[in-house]
């Protein structure tokens, strides 16, 4: 996988996502599209109750987003190794340690955060 082509973990991770009963329960109220921004590649995740409707790359100025999550590739495979190093477990772990940041409208990921962080994680059970 190149550096910059997630589509096909996050194409697994969308798969996976809706054979997983709790993360429905988890996601039900969460319809919206986030902005996953890895070095200069972004994708556009369109939630619709818990399940990803659509998946889209950038950049583009013209898809509207709720909040982004703005990560180094290395980052991200680190996070996404079966078990993460300390810094790298949590979506949080980045901003602290300077590898990423996480921006936009803050009060929808805290409200969706478990639901979010589980699908996140989603990406360590996809083989690379």
């Amino acid at each position: 996988m190149g550096e910059t082509d997630l589509l096909p973990r996050l194409s697994a991770m969308a798969e996976m996502l809706a054979g997983r009963a709790h993360l429905a329960r988890l996601g039900a109220l969460f319809s919206e599209t986030v902005l996953i921004e890895v070095g200069p590649a972004e994708y556009y995740l369109t939630f619709h109750r818990g399940r990803i409707e659509d998946i889209r790359t950038g950049p583009s100025r013209k898809i509207p987003w709720r909040f982004a999550l703005r990560v180094d590739h290395a980052a991200l495979m680190k996070f996404w190794e079966p078990v993460p190093e300390p810094g790298f477990h949590d979506i949080f772990g980045f901003v602290k340690t300077g590898r990423g940041r996480i921006e936009g409208d803050i009060l929808v990921l805290v409200k969706n955060l478990r639901f979010f962080k589980e699908f996140m994680a989603l990406g360590r059970e996809v083989s690379a």
